[in-house]
């Protein structure tokens, strides 16, 4: 076989660790490591959820050889030239794994290389995509007869992390009363979430003294942006919302780092990732919205997903076009709350889960949370372990079966043969 680019197209964080990770190492397990005939390149696009590590995020992956910073990406969407000027091969594919769906349309046709398209809700340019790999049947239903042939259903990608559960984490029972805490990975989530979780712990510990807490730290994310959020002079809604704070220490005697909140309670911060062994030892894990809620669904760990709305111009999060407003100098604070305050009114389900479900398997809470009422919900599961295993029992029977990566590997085997 001729030597072959693959292109990946891809954006935040949560595509390259749940879509990008998975794809990568299936496309070197079935097509090889031999570098002069498979070379995997990454371009990142402008993405609102970013937190400039995505470049890291993508270089630490061995399967990849070439990554460009979405900083660049307009000039190579416009002139097809990176910054560093990298030669393409005369065959080659671009895949879609997070973005607009149009970029591979463009940049298919510049490079002369065929495309494929992961589609978690809807596929778009059906003209023009040579493949796609679609979530669930239901997207296929509205195409025309004429591109029916291009479409193949691969599954949940965001399921991958099912398939990596070694065998005695996923038979294993949690520990006692060890509490997880995600409060995100990005600045409009991390300035609620830290000061809120801090505090519901506080309010646990208080109740259940024997309580262990712990943050798996997004890989994102370091520990210092992390312990900002938890100092009231950085970071005014704890002041302003009378939430925890946190100190950043390091214990010898662990060799770890916690935060360390005003009531002496210490906070172990993970920073292995992933962090599934962790994960799978949770009685509970309290959690904001994102690609975090798939991961423990996926490893059915009972979660309480939290969207406080206390400070409605902090939740500037979303996918595409409102995001993207939602973030304009000057104007974007004013559309956050105009955004957030219509979706929220909506009623529609937050969470990874309870997506797959359509309906609500794991509580989201909602509103002007207050951490308190919060603790209350978490001691009455603690106290109540049935309900946990029921809660348990339904994401194992939602979550989806692992293979998609394959699938879509394979995909894209068939077209680099066409």
């Amino acid at each position: 076989m001729p030597a072959v680019d693959i292109l990946i197209l891809s954006n935040g964080p949560g595509e390259l660790m749940t879509w990008v990770r998975p794809v990568v190492q299936q496309l070197r397990q079935q097509m090889g490591e031999d570098r002069s005939q498979i070379r995997i390149s990454v371009v990142l696009s402008p993405c609102p959820h970013a937190t400039g590590k995505e470049v890291e995020i993508a270089r630490s992956y061995p399967e990849i050889d070439r990554v460009q910073g979405s900083k660049e990406f307009w000039k190579f969407l416009v002139s097809g030239k990176t910054a560093e000027n990298w030669d393409w091969r005369e065959l080659g594919i671009v895949i879609f794994l997070g973005g607009d769906q149009i970029f591979p349309v463009i940049i298919g046709r510049r490079l002369g290389y065929r495309t494929v398209v992961y589609a978690e809700w809807d596929a778009r340019w059906h003209g023009w995509i040579d493949r796609f790999g679609v979530m669930k049947p239901e997207i296929i239903s509205g195409i025309p007869a004429k591109y029916a042939h291009k479409f193949t259903v691969v599954g949940d990608l965001m399921a991958e992390v099912s398939k990596e559960i070694p065998e005695e984490i996923e038979g294993s029972s949690p520990t006692l009363e060890l509490i997880g805490l995600l409060p995100g990975s990005k600045p409009a989530k991390l300035s609620q979430g830290v000061p809120l979780l801090l505090a519901i712990a506080e309010k646990i510990h208080a109740i259940n003294p024997q309580t262990r807490f712990v943050i798996p730290v997004a890989p994102t994310l370091d520990l210092a942006t992390l312990a900002r959020f938890g100092d009231p002079q950085k970071n005014p809604l704890i002041q302003q919302l009378g939430w925890a704070s946190a100190e950043l220490k390091f214990k010898d005697e662990d060799s770890s780092y916690f935060l360390i909140t005003a009531t002496g309670l210490p906070v172990e911060l993970h920073t292995t990732a992933p962090a599934y062994n962790l994960l799978s030892q949770c009685r509970l894990c309290l959690t904001t919205v994102g690609a975090n809620t798939a991961e423990l669904g996926s490893l059915a760990i009972p979660m309480i997903v939290l969207i406080p709305t206390q400070e409605l111009d902090a939740m500037r999060a979303w996918d595409g076009l409102p995001g993207l407003l939602a973030n304009l100098p000057g104007v974007g604070s004013a559309f956050a709350k105009a955004i957030n305050w219509i979706v929220l009114r909506q009623g529609r389900l937050f969470a990874w889960p309870n997506i797959w479900a359509k309906a609500e398997i794991v509580p989201e809470l909602v509103g002007q949370l207050q951490p308190a009422s919060i603790a209350e919900m978490v001691i009455d599961f603690l106290n109540h372990p049935e309900k946990l295993d029921a809660m348990r029992d339904r994401l194992r029977r939602v979550r989806g079966e692992a293979g998609a990566a394959q699938k879509l590997a394979q995909l894209v085997r068939e077209e680099i043969s066409n």
